[in-house]
């Protein structure tokens, strides 16, 4: 399961990646992409969140920083999609965010040869 969760996030990460590219340049970003990005990153974390509490706690910072990246993901799609700004500064920030879950998500995977 930890590795169909890592494939998932890796895949929004390239999503995302493209869409911060935009989002820097100060162009609009594409809406399919953005959707594809959001829903493989909420599965991904539905698929961490039900591991955690049903298995392994020692992921919980991983899930947590998820979570969190999560929550700015949502005020940056309700931006974008009510035509409002994106601020850069969160783009960068949720994507820092993520890139935290993930590190920490690979370093247990890896630590515990899942």
């Amino acid at each position: 399961m930890l590795y169909t969760i890592i494939a998932l996030f890796a895949l929004a990460a390239i999503f995302g990646m493209t869409l911060l590219s935009y989002v820097l340049k100060g162009k609009e970003t594409p809406k399919g992409i953005m959707v594809t990005h959001g829903l493989l990153a909420a599965v991904a974390l539905v698929l961490l969140l039900t591991y955690v509490f049903g298995n392994k706690p020692g992921l919980t910072e991983s899930a947590v920083l998820f979570v969190i990246a999560a929550l700015g993901g949502f005020v940056l799609a309700a931006r974008d999609l009510t035509g409002k700004r994106v601020p850069k500064w969160l783009a960068v920030v949720h994507g820092l965010i993520a890139v935290a879950g993930f590190i920490f998500l690979l370093v247990y995977t890896i630590g515990n040869n899942v």
